[in-house]
């Protein structure tokens, strides 16, 4: 085979191979030209320029993520810092002889004045040290930077081709540049390059498409769908160059690009065929067999390929499928991999048409092996792919994933594997699992009609001598879901008796979270501490029973042990609701800015944690708005108002009876607000309605005030006679209606049993205060009237609770001018005025421009000297101011003013 070199007449000058006589092919050495609706993408343009300024840059990825077209785009550029031989390789060149020839040729063609003394490889084995020596002296007289650009270089198998471009790369002149493009890294020590800082990478994540160059190449088609098209498509393709081109011609075939995006099918079919031809065809059979029976895994660890039927050898083709960036990639620090989602689709289908009926038994392997890792969730999401109801709802319970489906972040997921077991699967097991996403969902009487199956389920089996006991862990997922989906409609308890039997007593309630701990007890240690969530949810139900029994102490108390109890980062979508829970209870108490504090904060976990607005509880936000309400600031109305719509668009306010009798109060007490009575009346359910004592008791008390606001003091009188329990609340409501309808001695009776209360929540001693002090008024002992309110409104002021007052109709102003008969006595109802609102006096001057920047500094706690240094005053001038502020703000200290100030927002 040997030649003398001779040149053939169509070939140029020095177009022979001198081994063989046959021409050089110029298509190979050709930079290929632009596809049809190119995208320039500048970023990795400039990224190839700035790799070229080193010997060596490597452009990697899988097939199709545009390796040739961007080094083909970066050529035509100019970013090149010299000329640039280019070759296109294939399986014909991995012999050194045929490559380095092509080698040598490109240089000549983009160099005319290359030594001639180079010369060519004698025979297609082999290319010889004599020829690699003589090309790296060429590069060192290089009168500028040349780079050689090798396409498909993943075609080049073995080591000898590598291991010449090494000598090459350590021994070239400085000018010499190197692009390899491949699929894979080349066989060179690019560890050694990476740590001589001589090697600039391109991998496949950078070659991924961007919505911005998705959008870009949709509109080079004629296609101008809205930017949400081009994100979607863009995450559904991950970017991959290839496949967004074929949907997107795909797309214009349709018509309706949104709808092509919408189906997972479409876009399947639009790349199959290159995905079968370039990735799946070109795999050995044994790799083809995994990659089938492992398409039904998100993703794929050796072990459990191993176990779909993997062969043994899982571990070893799951490397080369990553290290050969077949579509398979490892996930960083693990020892896991994961399929192209196209990819995947794509071998899901070819196992459903290669083995038919497999993929349900191959999720039932899957399923038990993940149990078997404790990969609890995703063996519940195979056991529910395989229809093995069963054994997925058995498994739910064991591991205690009622915690789980109401209180953790993987609840979606739990939940959404069990979307489609029929009602029909027979056991406790799958009627307790439905109960528990019946719950999820806030369909509460759903979950106790499922909990009544599994309870049927268990009398059964005790019928027909199949155990006695039920598990600790069937037991406490039964007693649980009992104590958080709440009482159940009963008969109501009779007025007067505290709300303590049936199914929606506190003492049901109570038994049912005593029996928690117990049943923990009877557990594996390792299995109680994997979910904290049990004891939070415990506290929260408990906490939630006693709120709807009215028991606002051990509600708050409660509460806010659940909130503690959750520590863990999965715990914290049950941490938003607790926080709102809390927050109610302590509106309800009258402790309005930690109610304020722990509202905001549950609202902000939730943005925090992106809680679907499906998964949000309407507490905090009902908190939030009772703030407003009983504070009456300026804006208050609006922002009652706004708060009260967030609230009714979460799905546990309608379903929970406190927080939709809580939601409907707030409703009536804005309409009544802007002077709409009847309105007022219709946004209250009808007598009745509520089956819980604290809701029940809310309703009608809000009646009642209606009713008195209207004047008609006998509906109000009977709206109070409808609270199915006695308390404090009522007896002062009761006193207050008897008070107006012209009965002292009722009115008396009631405020003595009322002032014996032990349990009087702000709100309640407010308003004691002031029908006291009405019913002095009446009475004409306006000094003992004058001495209630001012004991009312020092009970009111730290919380800003002016609603008692505002409510209290047009006697409440003639007392307010001088509370005690003291000149300093009307600035303890001077915070009333802050609001903003002309319905009360505001008895305080205005400071002036001086005072207010007097009063700056000592809210700065900056000492009389210290002010005078600041505001260049004397220290005199500046006592002098000190005093004049005090008077206005009727006050005696420093601190006592800086807080008046705050009030009226002065500061």
């Amino acid at each position: 085979m040997a030649s003398t070199g001779r040149a053939l007449p169509d070939a140029g000058p020095r177009a022979a191979l001198p081994w063989s006589g046959d021409p050089l092919l110029d298509a190979k050495l050709t930079v290929p030209a632009a596809p049809r609706a190119h995208v320039p993408r500048h970023r990795l343009l400039d990224g190839l320029s700035a790799g070229t300024a080193g010997p060596l840059t490597l452009v990697t990825g899988p097939a199709g993520t545009g390796k040739t077209t961007l080094a083909a785009a970066w050529a035509r550029s100019g970013g090149s810092p010299g000329p640039v031989a280019w070759l296109t390789l294939d399986t014909y060149d991995r012999t050194p002889g045929v490559f380095w020839s092509y080698v040598v040729e490109a240089l000549r063609r983009a160099l005319p004045r290359l030594p001639d003394g180079i010369g060519m490889p004698s025979s297609p084995g082999d290319a010889g040290t004599s020829l690699l020596t003589r090309l790296a002296a060429a590069t060192e007289r290089l009168p500028a930077p040349v780079v050689l650009v090798l396409d498909g270089f993943e075609k080049v198998a073995g080591r000898r081709v590598p291991a010449g471009l090494e000598f090459l790369l350590d021994h070239a002149g400085p000018l010499w540049r190197l692009v390899i493009a491949s699929r894979v890294d080349p066989l060179l020590p690019l560890h050694r390059y990476r740590a001589e800082d001589r090697l600039a990478e391109i991998r496949g994540a950078d070659l991924a498409f961007t919505p911005h160059e998705t959008a870009v190449l949709l509109r080079r088609h004629g296609l101008r769908p809205p930017d949400d098209v081009a994100k979607a498509l863009t995450r559904r393709t991950e970017g991959w160059a290839a496949g967004l081109r074929l949907c997107v011609l795909a797309m214009c075939r349709t018509g309706d690009p949104a709808a092509f995006v919408r189906s997972f099918v479409r876009s399947e079919q639009a790349v199959s065929g290159y995905l079968l031809a370039e990735v799946l065809d070109a795999q050995p059979a044994a790799t083809t067999e995994l990659l089938l029976r492992t398409s039904v895994l998100d993703r794929i660890h050796p072990d459990l390929a191993n176990a779909l039927g993997g062969g043994g050898d899982a571990e070893a083709i799951l490397a080369r499928l990553t290290h050969d960036n077949a579509f398979v990639e490892p996930v960083p620090g693990t020892t896991w991999c994961r399929v192209h989602p196209l990819f995947a689709e794509v071998l899901r289908t070819q196992l459903r048409i290669r083995h038919p009926g497999l993929a349900p038994r191959l999720h039932a392997r899957a399923a038990r092996w993940l149990a078997g890792a404790d990969r609890v969730t995703e063996a519940l999401e195979h056991a529910a792919e395989a229809g093995d109801w069963q054994y997925g709802a058995s498994l739910a319970v064991r591991q205690l994933l009622v915690g789980t489906l109401l209180a953790t972040s993987e609840a979606e997921r739990v939940e959404g594997a069990f979307a489609r077991m029929p009602s029909s699967v027979p056991g406790a097991e799958p009627a307790l699992v439905a109960a528990a996403c019946r719950l999820a969902q806030q369909d509460r009487a759903g979950c106790r009609t499922h909990l009544a199956v599994a309870e049927r389920e268990r009398a059964e089996r005790q019928l027909h001598g199949q155990g006695t006991q039920p598990d600790p862990e069937v037991a406490l997922t039964h007693v649980l879901l009992r104590l958080l989906c709440g009482p159940e409609e009963s008969r109501r308890p009779e007025r007067g008796r505290r709300a303590d039997g049936d199914g929606r007593r506190p003492g049901a309630a109570e038994e049912a979270a005593r029996a928690v701990p117990d049943l923990l007890r009877q557990l594996p240690l390792g299995l109680v501490r994997a979910h904290p969530e049990i004891e939070a949810l415990r506290l929260h139900g408990l906490a939630r029973a006693f709120l709807g029994a009215g028991r606002l102490g051990e509600a708050r108390r409660l509460a806010a042990g659940a909130v503690d109890a959750c520590t863990t980062e999965a715990t914290l979508p049950l941490h938003h609701r607790a926080l709102g829970l809390l927050a109610l209870a302590e509106s309800a108490e009258g402790a309005l800015t930690s109610a304020e504090d722990h509202a905001l904060r549950a609202l902000a976990r939730a943005d925090d944690q992106g809680v679907a607005p499906d998964r949000r509880s309407g507490a905090g936000c009902l908190a939030l708005a009772v703030v407003a309400l009983e504070r009456d600031e300026r804006d208050g109305r609006e922002v009652a108002h706004r708060r009260l719509e967030q609230a009714l668009a979460c799905p546990d306010v309608p379903d929970d009876p406190v927080l939709a009798a809580e939601a409907a109060v707030l409703r009536s007490r804005l309409e009544l607000s802007c002077g709409r009575w009847q309105a007022a009346l219709d946004a209250l359910p009808a007598p009745g309605a509520a089956d819980e004592p604290w809701p029940a008791q809310r309703l009608a008390l809000t009646r009642a005030v209606v009713e008195l606001a209207r004047g008609d003091h006998r509906a109000a009188v009977a709206a109070v006679h409808d609270v199915p329990a006695d308390g404090p609340a009522p007896l002062i409501a009761l006193a207050g209606a008897h008070l107006v309808a012209g009965h002292p001695d009722r009115v008396r009776r009631l405020l003595a049993r009322a002032g014996g209360s032990a349990d009087l929540s702000l709100p309640d001693r407010v308003a004691l205060q002031l029908v006291r002090a009405h019913a002095a008024v009446l009475a004409d002992d306006r000094t003992t009237a004058r001495r209630l309110l001012g004991d009312a409104l020092d009970a009111a002021r730290p919380e800003r609770l002016r609603r008692p007052f505002t409510d209290a109709g047009p006697w409440l102003r003639h007392l307010l001018g001088g509370i005690d008969g003291t000149t300093t006595a009307p600035a303890r109802g001077a915070w009333l005025a802050a609001r903003g609102g002309a319905d009360l006096p505001g008895p305080v001057q205005s400071l002036s421009g001086r005072e207010r920047e007097v009063l700056g500094c000592v809210q700065r706690m900056m000492t009389a000297d210290e002010i005078a240094d600041e505001l260049r005053l004397s220290v005199n001038t500046v006592k002098t101011h000190l005093r004049s502020v005090y008077r206005k703000l009727g006050v005696s200290r420093r601190r006592d003013a800086v807080e008046r100030a705050r009030e009226l927002h002065v500061l």
